[in-house]
């Protein structure tokens, strides 16, 4: 079959509208799975590809990091994994031609979505701009051997290894990551900023504060176990959808769910299952009561309840608060001062509903508390999520089973990424584990995470750019201010399986080095190889590509690195460069002798089921903090400030959308079609701003530095937000979250607040409204 991508590129500012949806999944999603698979794939080469998705004999979903049971339907994956693994499988190719008959100004001028839509790159590419940043040029095919050389040229050339930057997208296997960060550490820097800098730092910075690891304290199990499931800030039937099978079983099981977040979201209102008859076309009802709350209002919300929870005789779990916990006395005089009035403006909550969720608390004995970037992207996220804590301490539901901590990963190993080093303020006992094994001497000083990582460039201080995966330019907060900090760069280095935004905005030189996916067989010196990754909730398991590669000029991602390596080190390393290209075995065996919770990583991998990994808070009640217990904290609520005629912003995904991948222009649960530059705004707010639906208005984002921030002509849509919120699409609207806007502690990008107004558009609607 012959695939052939868009030949121009879709109008985007013209979307159709009807109402939004109350179900997700069904035979809907089924249908538009594989009308998608099919269009890339083909038939055969669909049935093929995905009969091996999440399956122990095949391999991970290169979508999110949800985890896999022990018994698998044959169909273990979801709509949006379907539409991730058809991507990366997809028959159409990105040739030198292609690159011929486009060069860069052309390129610049492609949506993500149109660049994406290309297919699989099958050489090597090099861009030589020069000095100029407005200069035009084409990518040209260049050898493997010369790409290495101009690498290893420009990292030499530094005056310092601090000046260059390595970043990984959470889509690399852990193979790759750790040598990553063992080859940016023998040259000498900790400069490792990845995506997790940007989605669940505030987690991982809270959790290690209070309970003493960075990671959620469930397992599958858990969840099937509960009494009580909080979702917070997270939208799973499009993020997530494989969550709802297990919400799904929660529920049959007689768990009740409480959902938090500003939007009203289909599948947290009824789930329809596509792997039964009954659950296609009937469903389940999933949540048992929807708080709508205000953007940036869940910390006084926990706040509240954590009061009424000190107010309730017998509701403490006072044994396990005085043996497992520290600071009780200091949270417990703040919580009490928590009052309904701020509380009920700050959430935008009735009292009933907050007494009605508080009752839900009260009659659960094993509670467990879900959130993603609705939590995590605000200034003050992590007191939010310590604060989150602090409500399942109060409780003793940490360590307990059917009771826990979830921060939900969004990408496929971004957590995995993290155990393996992948970080810019690592542990000294990681350190001093990976100096002995490889007899280096890593650098002990922090080095830049993403935020940081920009500013470096901006301010002349980071000169080579080398991304392992992902659509840094795209992700990226302040577009305008990142692209041309990008611009300034010596070289730009982009290990890539497809094209996307971030290959049009180069240094003076620019790499494109294709590599092997998920789908992709891996054969190394004559042996096919195995990979492993690590889901959103510790389990370690192995990932086996099965379909030919996309091209016979394309390198692993273990060979590109450890070919990398031998080029800028050359002979004064003593790392087995060579040996880890040939066998990843051999990886995984250091792997063991430096990280805690792998050894004998290569025979317990080999389990189907792959093995979980160590996590004392869940396993034992034992908090490895600074106290040596888990940490109550009381941190002062904070609310987001918003200035009359405003309205607070959240950047959000569509549910044609992964990350920066945009599979489509449609978000069919919210009733949006064709068309990603929509804004949705609650009638009421629309009325007092004078916003018409089916208008067109530019967004222009506002903050302490007084800069104006824009983008334009986004229609309105009248949709069922809280009010004084709206939400529109990433990363059309990454341009309006300043670089500076930031959490506290964390550094993560705040793009789940962000203050606009509204100024009229300069053209007129082009849309029609299926209201």
């Amino acid at each position: 079959m012959v695939s052939k991508p868009p030949a121009e590129d879709p109008a985007q500012d013209a979307p159709r509208i009807s109402p939004p949806k109350h179900a997700a999944a069904g035979i809907p999603a089924v249908r538009h799975s594989l009308q998608i698979a099919q269009r890339q794939m083909g038939a055969a080469r669909t049935a093929r590809t995905l009969l091996k998705v999440n399956q122990k004999n095949g391999f991970d979903c290169p979508g999110c990091a949800w985890p896999e049971g022990e018994h698998r339907h044959i169909a273990e994956f979801c709509e949006n994994g379907a539409k991730a693994v058809a991507e990366e499988a997809t028959v159409r190719r990105v040739t030198p031609e292609f690159f011929a008959a486009h060069p860069l100004s052309d390129l610049a001028t492609r949506s993500g979505y149109w660049l994406g839509q290309q297919g699989r790159i099958t050489e090597p590419v090099l861009l030589e701009r020069g000095e100029d940043p407005q200069a035009d040029g084409h990518y040209r095919p260049v050898s493997w051997e010369r790409a290495f050389e101009i690498i290893a040229e420009e990292l030499r050339a530094l005056a310092s290894p601090d000046e260059a930057l390595f970043y990984t997208s959470g889509r690399t296997s852990n193979e790759t990551a750790f040598l990553l960060q063992l080859f940016a550490r023998e040259f000498g820097t900790n400069n490792l900023p990845d995506c997790s800098n940007m989605c669940h730092e505030s987690s991982g910075s809270a959790l290690t504060e209070t309970i003493g690891v960075g990671k959620g304290s469930v397992s599958l199990e858990d969840l099937h176990r509960a009494d009580l499931i909080v979702v917070a800030g997270q939208n799973p039937g499009t993020n997530h959808p494989r969550m709802l099978s297990a919400l799904e079983k929660a529920k049959a099981a007689g768990a009740k769910i409480i959902s938090v977040n500003p939007l009203p979201e289909a599948g947290l209102e009824r789930f329809k299952n596509p792997q039964t008859a009954k659950g296609a076309l009937r469903g389940a009802a999933l949540t048992d009561l929807f708080l709508q709350i205000r953007i940036g209002g869940d910390q006084a919300l926990f706040r509240l309840l954590n009061k009424l929870i000190l107010e309730t005789p017998g509701a403490v779990d006072q044994e396990f608060v005085d043996e497992h916990t520290h600071g009780f006395d200091d949270f417990a005089k703040v919580a009490r001062d928590a009052g309904w009035d701020e509380t009920l403006a700050a959430t935008g909550l009735t009292r009933e509903a907050i007494e009605q969720a508080l009752d839900l608390v009260l009659a659960s004995k094993r509670t467990i508390v879900c959130w993603a970037m609705g939590l995590t992207q605000h200034k003050h996220s992590v007191p939010t999520i310590r604060e989150v804590v602090n409500f399942l301490l109060l409780r003793g539901n940490i360590g307990r089973p059917g009771a826990g901590v979830c921060p939900v990963r969004g990408h496929s190993n971004v957590q995995g990424d993290r155990t393996m080093g992948i970080f810019e303020r690592p542990a000294p006992e990681f350190l001093d584990a990976l100096d002995r094994e490889f007899s280096i001497t890593s650098p002990r000083h922090h080095g830049y995470d993403v935020v940081r990582a920009i500013e470096a460039m901006r301010d002349g201080a980071a000169k080579v750019f080398f991304a392992m995966g992902g659509n840094f330019v795209a992700a990226t907060p302040d577009t305008d201010v990142t692209e041309a900090a990008m611009r300034t760069t010596r070289l730009t280095v982009h290990v890539s399986t497809k094209l996307n935004r971030s290959h049009a905005v180069t240094g003076a030189r620019a790499l494109i080095l294709p590599t092997l996916g998920r789908t992709d067989r891996d054969v190394q010196a004559g042996v096919r190889q195995v990979v492993t990754v690590e889901d959103s909730m510790g389990m370690v398991h192995a990932s086996r590509g099965n379909l030919p590669p996309a091209s016979p000029h394309l390198l692993s991602e273990p060979a590109i690195v450890a070919r990398t390596a031998r080029a800028v080190l050359g002979a004064a390393s003593r790392t087995p460069w060579e040996e880890f290209e040939r066998d990843y075995a051999a990886i995984r065996d250091r792997i063991a002798r430096v990280v805690p919770g792998f050894e004998d990583f290569n025979r317990r991998v080999a389990d189907p089921n792959g093995f979980a990994l160590p996590h004392a808070p869940r396993d034992e009640r034992r908090f490895p903090t600074a106290t040596g217990k888990a940490n109550f904290t009381a941190a002062p609520v904070e609310v987001p400030e918003v200035p009359p005629g405003r309205l607070l912003l959240q950047t959000l995904r569509s549910h044609d959308q992964y990350n920066t991948t945009i599979y489509g222009l449609d978000d069919r649960y919210r009733g949006i079609t064709d068309g990603r530059r929509v804004v949705l705004v609650n009638p009421e707010d629309a009325r007092e701003l004078g916003l018409a639906d089916g208008a067109y208005t530019d967004l222009v984002s506002e903050w302490k530095d007084g800069v104006d921030r824009r983008a334009p002509h986004f229609r309105v849509v009248h949709y069922p937000t809280a009010r004084g919120c709206a939400a529109a699409y990433y990363p059309e609207t990454n341009v309006l979250v300043p670089l500076g806007s930031t959490a506290d502690t964390s550094n993560t990008p705040a793009s789940k607040s962000v203050v606009v107004r509204f100024e009229s558009a300069a053209r007129t609607a082009g849309g029609t409204s299926g209201k």
